[in-house]
């Protein structure tokens, strides 16, 4: 058999080491070598090599990054040089992009699918943003560009809100505000996982009491959901635009407007927690499954176009 070597970051916290051990094992048994914990953030980079652990990053076959809570600007940046010379999952620029909002709106919003409202002001533009909350019936939602888990999100309900918020942002180096249409909504949420083109799960998360997010992180809490045909293909759709491998793809249903709205889509989609699986939520081995699929097709891909 073929033998493969790839690299593998993944979380580890909250089962992540029982589905990294299962993935491979999985991978051993189709040829394909694994070396994990590969964290750039301690890689050593001299004269054209990154070495992370010992292993010379470029000279992987793939390298797979899976772990959201741990990144750094350094391990980032080196994840941006190591797809110039192996395939990623995700690529370096589906990765990116997902970790923008603000891009990742934009580009949906111009193929049709549909986001919230929103606009992007430089942070000089005061009155504009007053006339856009006005617009709006004076909810909006400011959210870094770059945030994630409902971190830096805060609900804007009428101008002495804006008034509190503008003061602590300027004495910040952020030079733009990304805001939102503040969405009436039931207060739930669905998250659809995708993998390689393909439907894996759905669930939703239900806002706590007297709060607006639906974030684990925020309070928020799991609850089963069955997916409809409607918001699989949404999903889809915004993953494909997207060019992302594997992603979750987080809507709400607009009740103004009667539609699916796309809030975010993540490349990097937890699997369920043990204590979520008891819940029954079960669908942790065909991601695995489907994820193997994925790094075999794209490790064997490379040779054959090669």
């Amino acid at each position: 058999m073929s033998s493969y070597n790839i690299g593998m970051w993944m979380y580890q916290n909250s089962g992540g080491d029982k589905i990294q051990r299962r993935l491979i094992e999985l991978l051993k048994e189709r040829g394909i070598t694994v070396h994990p914990n590969l964290n750039l953030r301690y890689a050593k980079v001299r004269n054209g090599k990154i070495n992370c652990e010992n292993i010379v990053m470029e000279e992987l076959d793939l390298f797979f990054s899976y772990n959201a809570g741990e990144q750094t600007l350094y391990q980032v940046y080196l994840y941006e040089m190591i797809d110039k010379f192996i395939p990623t999952i995700n690529s370096f620029e589906a990765f990116s992009l997902s970790e923008d909002k603000f891009k990742t709106a934009h580009l949906l919003k111009r193929n049709g699918v549909n986001t919230a409202d929103y606009v992007l002001c430089h942070r000089d533009e005061v009155t504009n943003i007053r006339e856009i909350l006005k617009e709006w019936g004076g909810k909006v939602v400011y959210k870094p560009t770059d945030g994630w888990g409902g971190v830096g999100l805060v609900k804007i309900e009428n101008e002495a809100a804006l008034d509190m918020l503008l003061p602590f942002l300027n004495q910040t180096d952020i030079r733009y505000f990304y805001l939102e249409r503040f969405i009436q909504y039931d207060n739930t949420d669905f998250r659809i996982d995708i993998v390689d083109g393909e439907f894996v799960s759905c669930y939703g998360r239900r806002a706590p009491k007297d709060n607006w997010k639906t974030n684990i992180t925020s309070g928020g809490s799991i609850m089963l959901r069955e997916a409809n045909d409607e918001v699989v293909e949404i999903a889809k759709k915004a993953v494909k635009i997207c060019g992302l491998d594997i992603a979750g793809v987080d809507l709400i249903y607009d009740l103004e407007k009667e539609e699916y709205i796309v809030l975010e889509v993540n490349g990097i989609p937890a699997f369920a927690t043990p204590q979520q699986e008891k819940m029954g939520l079960d669908f942790n081995e065909k991601k695995i499954d489907l994820i193997v699929d994925l790094i075999e097709k794209k490790v064997k891909g490379r040779f054959q176009n090669g």
